[in-house]
């Protein structure tokens, strides 16, 4: 796996677990203020979108997480 595609997953999963934990009817409930952590993965997705710059890449590449050759965009 790439760069592009664990950002993908990670901010996918951290998505569904702060819905889980801030959604009432979920057996993992925890509080309504866990959804804050989804508003924020979609800040953070947007301003990557706007300036092409993630922290979560720079940390993933930083351990050595290789770059894809050709993105999906090719």
């Amino acid at each position: 796996m790439n760069v592009e595609r664990y950002i993908r997953v990670i901010a996918g999963l951290f998505v569904m677990l702060s819905l889980a934990l801030g959604i009432e009817g979920s057996p993992i409930f925890y509080s309504p203020w866990a959804l804050a952590f989804t508003a924020f993965v979609g800040v953070n997705l947007f301003q990557s979108g706007l300036t092409n710059w993630c922290l979560m890449g720079t940390i993933l590449k930083k351990l050595g997480v290789p770059e894809s050759a050709a993105s999906c965009a090719r």
